[in-house]
């Protein structure tokens, strides 16, 4: 059996420059905030995706697709450069309380041993971190999660987004992130993908402290996203989380939410959206030759 690993995912740097493109609902409502006509149809997703997929997936060194919109499309069409790993979410999103994305599940959907032979190398699960939720329950499914992806020679990611807490009304985002890292940060997964301190905001120095900070609890490979942070941030985001520790990025938003609903997709895409995805490798493959 064929066994994937990180190296499968990185640049030859070993840095990770990957591009996320497995937002479902959350992008929906992008699309709606943007202006398009109502309801968005499920093809204006689906459309946008194999778009992005095909134009910047050359200049990433994975990129993360669902299987609700785009995953069969965009392997149907060969959308995905050759250069370019493949990660499918195998996460299930239940919506409640108003918001998309209430709670999570394992995709049963998902067939590991399939999606390698469409030439996928790794899966990511989604877990949403409440304080005051099951912590046991949380380290199940990720224990669960890891299993299936090691079993079939696919790399683990996971990705803990924290939340409120569904009694009470006190939330310090910053402490949440650090006490999901204490809790998941050395559950045997394969890569973290974490929430940028502060959003990305403040002087340098207090991000690198912060950044680091979240360093010290996590005990494998782990990545920033860009949901959160202000695009024109990011770069720096993505430098200072690896002046700290961090291997790259995994992110979606800070790459192409900006041409979202605008005419001329493939042309946006190509012309504001891949410079800005190229721009987060050289910083990548910068960071990493400093190493």
């Amino acid at each position: 059996m064929t066994t994937y690993t990180l190296k499968d995912i990185t640049r030859p740097s070993g840095g990770f420059a990957m591009l996320a493109v497995d937002q479902r609902e959350a992008m929906r409502l992008m699309f709606a905030a943007a202006g398009a006509s109502q309801p968005v149809a499920d093809h204006v997703l689906t459309d946008f995706k194999v778009n992005a997929a095909r134009t910047l997936s050359p200049f990433a060194s994975a990129i993360l697709v669902d299987q609700q919109f785009c995953y069969r499309q965009v392997v149907e069409q060969k959308a995905i450069a050759p250069s370019c790993g493949m990660i499918v979410a195998a996460d299930a999103f239940i919506p409640g309380n108003g918001i998309p994305v209430d709670s999570v599940i394992i995709d049963k959907a998902v067939d590991p041993q399939a999606v390698k032979r469409d030439g996928a190398k790794a899966l990511k699960l989604l877990v949403l971190w409440r304080s005051d939720e099951d912590a046991d329950q949380r380290l199940a499914m990720v224990r669960e999660f890891n299993q299936l992806c090691h079993a079939n020679g696919l790399v683990s990611i996971i990705e803990p987004v924290v939340r409120p807490p569904r009694r009470g009304d006190k939330f310090d985002r910053e402490q949440a992130i650090i006490d999901a890292a204490k809790e998941l940060g050395d559950s045997g997964a394969d890569l973290y993908k974490v929430e940028m301190p502060l959003c990305g905001k403040g002087d340098t120095q207090t991000l690198l402290a912060a950044s680091q900070r979240l360093n010290d609890h996590i005990a494998m490979p782990w990545v920033i996203l860009s949901s959160g942070v202000d695009e024109k941030l990011f770069p720096r985001a993505v430098r200072v989380a690896m002046s700290a520790g961090a291997s790259g990025f995994l992110a979606g938003r800070a790459v192409w939410s900006s041409v979202v609903g605008l005419p001329d997709t493939e042309l946006m895409l190509r012309d504001v959206a891949a410079p800005k995805l190229q721009r987060l490798g050289d910083i990548v493959d910068e960071m990493m030759a400093t190493r």
